[in-house]
């Protein structure tokens, strides 16, 4: 089975394109996160940097991991002096990267996120993201919906939101992910999400969007892991119940976390209520993991995360 051929970009979209990105160059804020060995003059350096560079600080976070003695640090700055060079920005602070061995990342706070979501046939999820993207309390900009199934394409046309439909079957699955990584590559994607994305990635697919790729387990991991969590927790009598979000890895289902929820249950509910209990939970997280994706509060820490959510 051959799959839809891509949409190539109209001579509109890509003007549009050249414009948005003209228009990120230049910003009055900016969103550094940075982490690396802990050692003192860290806050300072950083600082004094940005001060030179006229921004202000708005809003600042920083922790320490007492296990790897690593520093984390999440910044947003506003300029007083007016829009400035996003790239000269980061040129410049290099030296201070360099100085002190950073893994960090410097973004236009202004321009939101551009995200793909990948879904199945459940429309929960994705529903409560483009629910929240709709009335502006999610920041992103959603660039398209790939789906496996026409099941949701309605709903993606009520949001205005471009669907992409691509089937796929055993023999046919390389080519599907490389549809759907040009999808990603040519709509600038920041970041996929796996709204109920009923398919495993190949490890090439995972290794490709290594930090880019948000996932939606319906458990709370670890534990209960591969098909019918909630069938399985019923079996064991389980008193609560939850769902997962985390970095897609090639090994599945186990990425580092981002963020988990859980609600009680009793001897009384049956599995099938808790499934409708865990679709309501995987909504609800999952929109807030994109949220914290989204606004650059997520630090990778090994196999672990660190989230300043506030």
């Amino acid at each position: 089975m051959s799959l839809p051929d891509t949409p190539s970009p109209t001579n509109a979209s890509v003007n549009a394109s050249v414009k948005a990105k003209a228009s990120a160059d230049v910003t009055n804020r900016l969103i550094l996160k940075l982490s690396c060995e802990d050692k003192p003059g860290i806050v300072a350096a950083v600082a004094n940097f940005f001060s030179l560079q006229g921004f202000n600080i708005k809003e600042s976070s920083q922790f320490e991991d007492p296990y790897s003695k690593r520093f984390f640090m999440r910044t947003v700055l506003d300029s007083c002096e007016g829009a400035k060079s996003v790239e000269t920005v980061k040129s410049a602070f290099e030296a201070i990267a360099l100085r002190f061995s950073m893994r960090w990342k410097l973004v236009d706070g202004l321009t939101p996120s551009r995200v793909m979501i990948a879904v199945s046939k459940w429309s929960h999820c994705l529903d409560q993201l483009l629910a929240n993207y709709k009335r502006g309390s999610l920041p992103v900009e959603i660039v398209g919906v790939v789906s496996n199934h026409r099941t949701l394409e309605a709903l993606c046309e009520w949001y205005q939101v471009p669907f992409h439909y691509l089937p796929i079957t055993k023999d046919t699955k390389p080519e599907q992910e490389a549809a759907m990584y040009q999808l990603f590559c040519e709509n600038r994607a920041d970041f996929l999400v796996l709204a109920r994305y009923m398919q495993v990635l190949s490890d090439d697919f995972c290794k490709k969007l290594d930090g880019s790729a948000i996932n939606i387990h319906h458990s709370f991991l670890p534990g209960f892991k591969g098909a019918r969590p909630y069938h399985q927790a019923y079996e064991r009598g389980v008193k609560l119940i939850g769902a997962t979000a985390h970095f897609v890895t090639a090994d599945l289902d186990e990425g580092p976390i981002i963020e988990q929820a859980v609600e009680r249950v009793t001897h009384a509910d049956s599995a099938e209520q808790m499934v409708e209990m865990g679709r309501d939970i995987e909504a609800v997280v999952l929109a807030r993991a994109v949220k914290w994706v989204a606004e650059q509060r997520v630090l990778r820490n090994g196999s672990r995360t660190v989230v300043f959510d506030r």
